[in-house]
């Protein structure tokens, strides 16, 4: 008859908090853990990701197609535009179609936000 105070599952090597097993040998992760959850990024890491993407990816098209080829500023804002458009296509199939409407709001306002900067510095 097994003990009453360890639980019927302990093994040799467990640590123990008290009559509670906070870590098996077998995974060395707490009895309280997941390990069969997936891992799903919450709708900042994407918000995040687009901003600082767009917020680096404006100025070196601006420049690149301003400076260094020599194109005009309607085809610099084109550029401007298909990129924006690009790195909202890639954010929203990275899992912003799941998110709240209010993320994607954020999101695409924020896109519009930094789009209208750059277009506002190439014509000012």
């Amino acid at each position: 008859m097994p003990d009453e105070t360890t639980p019927s599952d302990e093994k040799e090597g467990d640590v123990m908090a008290g009559d509670r097993r906070i870590a098996r040998t077998d995974t060395a992760l707490p009895d309280w853990y997941a390990s069969d959850a997936a891992y799903r990024p919450i709708p900042i890491v994407w918000f995040g990701g687009a901003l600082i993407m767009q917020v680096v990816a404006i100025p070196v098209i601006a420049w690149l197609s301003l400076a260094l080829i020599g194109f005009g500023p309607i085809v610099t804002t084109a550029f401007l535009l298909l990129a924006s458009g690009f790195l909202w296509q890639f954010t929203w199939e990275r899992g912003m179609q799941d998110a709240a409407v209010g993320w994607q709001i954020a999101t695409g306002a924020s896109l519009m936000f930094f789009l209208a900067i750059g277009v506002i510095g190439i014509f000012g």
